[in-house]
């Protein structure tokens, strides 16, 4: 088995079989030559990345070979050749999925270097479908999406405590996706055929907490007209996980205590406690320790908690997995929105790139959702982006660690940059524009040291 890209050319020329031969050495490229239609359909297989294709070949069409080909591979990618070039063959070709049309006699060098790309096209996407299969087959879960260092140690981790019972809490900003991880770590643990019970410890109203984890009798309060099975009675032999426990009352967090000590509850309203075996995973998106020193959260909680640490990577520490990320909802929203969007230009993926995402995957989920409802044919519009990412200017970024007077001079370095810009470096006009003299701006320039 050969790891060369295999390039299928389908042409009655044997010139042109010397000149493919040259440019694409053997060293280098698997070289499959057909000659006729016969030839074509025999030879093909679905592993070859890309074909060359005549489309003037006796007794039939290049167009007709591609139709034929195509049933047997569907994915198949091709470049047209013809000494006899019409406007509207060359858009009869794209129209069945050709990638490419070139007249004869050709640039070998530009033919080259037009086949490289689409056989790089090819592998990224490749490569893509292997780290998702990857990735479901590892964690159930598809949209654990990523190939950085960053993320591949916290995966690590996951992989290494999920079959264990261990307490569990996930820590990291808001959008990392903390739940995503929990629900990973459920599916890949010996209690996945037990519930999975979710709170989101911010949006339940304190007087409702005590009842929906524990139960209730009947009678125990007003309102209560019959016992009722609470959280960690449905999840025995199951998991909870707390998103945002750091929302928690004090009163509340006892409570959790006493089942993380003596697996045990006692509804509301009864003098009888009952064991109970429940895994308890917890997220935040705030520092526990800071909360324990203000006492605002029990600090004998957060050593019980805090048995397996996961730290989630924030999106800027894991720049290099934005792509695949951009991809996967990319085929997320073109799928719900009937869409066909892709092509992602360079100029978009500068802005994502560029930007410090302080709202990480969910702002970058967000930003995609937007760019393919506003969008229309088959590019990602960068005007369809938020206003904070295409504006967005790593040199003054205030998430990074700098002083105030720091902070003060990129900001002015970023004002006169942006006004140079717009008065195509003219200082006269630039410094005009920001009510400055042009002596004080001409200082300026030389103190924060901007050059063109």
């Amino acid at each position: 088995m050969t790891n060369k890209p295999k390039i299928h050319l389908v042409d009655d020329e044997y010139i042109i079989h010397d000149i493919i031969k040259r440019i694409f050495n053997p060293d280098e490229y698997e070289l499959i030559i057909s000659e006729n239609k016969h030839g074509a359909i025999t030879n093909h297989t679905i592993d070859v990345d890309v074909v060359i294709m005549d489309l003037m070949i006796p007794g039939t069409s290049g167009i007709e070979i591609y139709k034929e080909l195509k049933k047997s591979d569907p994915e198949i990618k091709a470049i047209f050749l013809t000494a006899f070039g019409t406007i509207d063959t060359a858009i009869e070709t794209i129209k069945l999925g050709a990638l490419d049309y070139l007249q004869k006699p050709f640039n070998n060098i530009d033919l080259k270097h037009r086949i490289n790309r689409i056989i790089k096209e090819k592998d990224t996407v490749k490569e893509n479908i292997q780290l998702k299969k990857t990735l479901n087959q590892r964690f159930n879960f598809g949209n654990i999406i990523g190939v950085s260092k960053a993320l591949k140690k916290t995966l690590d981790i996951v992989e290494s405590v999920a079959k264990s019972n261990s307490t569990i809490l996930i820590t990291g900003e808001s959008g990392t996706g903390k739940e995503l991880i929990a629900k990973a770590i459920y599916l890949n643990s010996k209690r996945v055929k037990r519930p999975f019970i979710s709170f989101n410890s911010s949006n339940i109203p304190e007087t409702l907490f005590e009842s929906l984890l524990f139960g209730h009798k009947k009678g125990s309060f007003t309102g209560a007209h019959m016992d009722k099975k609470g959280a960690f009675e449905e999840a025995d032999k199951g998991t909870i996980f707390f998103d945002e426990i750091s929302n928690i009352s004090v009163d509340i967090q006892a409570k959790i205590l006493r089942v993380l000590q003596e697996k045990e509850i006692q509804p509301l309203g009864s003098n009888k406690a009952f064991k109970v075996d429940v895994r308890i995973i917890a997220a935040t998106n705030v520092d526990l320790r800071e909360k324990v020193k203000k006492n605002e959260f029990r600090d004998d909680l957060f050593f019980r908690l805090n048995v397996i640490d996961v730290s989630l990577p924030s999106l800027r520490e894991r720049k290099e997995d934005i792509p695949l990320l951009i991809s996967h909802f990319l085929d997320k929203y073109n799928s719900e929105n009937e869409k066909d969007i892709n092509i992602i230009p360079e100029k978009f993926m500068k802005f994502m790139i560029d930007y410090n995402w302080p709202g990480n995957i969910r702002e970058l989920e967000n930003a995609i959702n937007r760019a393919v409802l506003l969008s229309s044919g088959k590019e990602l519009d960068y005007n369809a982006l938020p206003y904070e990412i295409t504006n967005f200017n790593p040199e003054f970024d205030t998430n990074m660690e700098n002083d105030f007077n720091t902070q003060v001079d990129l900001y002015k370095k970023k004002l006169i940059k942006r006004s140079l810009n717009e008065n195509n470096w003219i200082q006269k006009k630039a410094a005009t524009a920001l009510g400055l003299k042009p002596t004080t701006f001409s200082e300026l320039m030389k103190r924060l040291e901007i050059n063109k």
